[in-house]
């Protein structure tokens, strides 16, 4: 697959509509194009993937799935226009840019026996934006069928940056209850409004030492995001309930932070609705941090933005691809051709330099 062929891949690969949970036929496309080009891919679900080569296990990963198109759009989010070297469509950038570099990487290595020194795996997913049936079930397949990666790069939008790390979500439920009432009557029959509750105890959790800072990536932060309560403007409601997103670090174990933060409500129920999206990081000292960092030339940084990483528990990987992650949801999404081009450099670049660091005897 040649520069104009990758080119002509990313744009066939954004017109394919594949909003989350609606990944068949991109998948079909993927499935077929690899199969075209002598690959043997392999269907699971909604997720592909190949191999290619002989040696310790690296995997590029990214996911084919896009968030729905938003009514501010001024373009037909699946009719890829190229003007002036920018591609428009929707998930041009997020991640179908990583997508078209990572798959041109795969068949160019494969055309050629592989990547001497390394089995590479191509591992296209669905359903990063909304979770499920992605890469949490295609990581274990690929472990179940055999394969044991020593490595792995996750495709997203970082113009080229290396995130050595990477935040966990912790998903909390705020809730009070009462009795409903007339608002003129509360005070005189005891009720105790379960919004003074809940916004009291919100109060009392921005007081929690919520743990250090994390040198790549800050402050455990806690946003209140979503409040429920109250129908009628003169009722003391019966329920009122907020939705609470912690961003992580790696270190503390989610379950420690959430007792810590529980102890400090008081009028309210604080429960934990998920920890399973945790915290990574990679060590310095692994083969593919040295790899990548020293293809990209840059400092490494700590990605605040979940991704399919999450699923990649102990295994060393960074995440890092073409684009830049604050056009990724926007209207009108775009990203440039040359950013294309040179994703691809850097998948290729960064397996073969992780092969060569891994034969000196570092961390694999």
């Amino acid at each position: 697959m040649n520069d104009a062929e990758l080119l002509a891949f990313h744009r066939r690969l954004v017109s394919t509509p594949s909003v989350s949970h609606d990944e068949a036929a991109i998948m079909d496309l993927t499935e077929a194009v690899l199969r075209e080009r002598g690959a043997r891919p392999v269907r699971f679900g909604q997720n592909v993937f190949a191999v290619t080569g002989k040696g310790p296990t690296i995997v590029l990963c990214t996911h084919l799935d896009t968030v729905p198109a938003g009514t501010a759009w001024t373009r037909d989010p699946w009719t890829p226009e190229v003007v002036d070297g920018r591609v428009y469509g929707l998930g041009s950038n997020d991640a179908k840019a990583a997508a078209a570099a990572m798959t041109s990487v795969f068949l160019r290595a494969a055309a050629h026996g592989g990547i001497p020194g390394a089995t590479l795996v191509l591992l296209l997913v669905c359903e990063e934006e909304t979770g499920g049936k992605g890469a949490e079930i295609a990581v274990p397949e690929l472990v179940r069928r055999g394969f044991d990666p020593k490595a792995a790069i996750i495709g997203e939008p970082t113009g080229l940056g290396v995130a050595t790390a990477q935040k966990g979500l912790l998903a909390l439920e705020l809730e009070a209850r009462a009795t409903p009432c007339h608002a003129a009557n509360a005070r005189s029959m005891g009720v105790v409004n379960p919004i003074r509750a809940v916004a009291t105890d919100l109060v009392g959790l921005d007081r929690v030492d919520l743990g250090a800072d994390h040198p790549l990536l800050g402050p455990v932060t806690l946003e209140p995001t979503v409040v429920e309560a109250g129908s009628a403007r003169n009722q003391v409601p019966g329920r009122a309930w907020v939705n609470i997103d912690v961003r992580t670090n790696p270190g503390e174990a989610p379950e420690v932070l959430f007792d810590r933060l529980r102890a400090a409500v008081k009028g309210s129920e604080l429960r934990l609705r998920s920890s399973r999206l945790a915290a990574r990081e990679t060590a310095a000292s692994e083969a593919i941090v040295k790899a990548a960092l020293d293809v990209s030339g840059k400092a490494p940084y700590g990605s605040r933005g979940l991704s399919d990483w999450v699923w990649f528990k102990d295994i060393p990987a960074v995440k890092c691809g073409p684009g830049d992650t604050a056009r990724s949801h926007s209207a009108d999404e775009w990203v440039w051709e040359s950013e294309i081009l040179d994703g691809a450099r850097f998948y290729e670049a960064a397996v073969r330099r992780w092969v060569a660091v891994s034969a000196t005897g570092a961390s694999t």
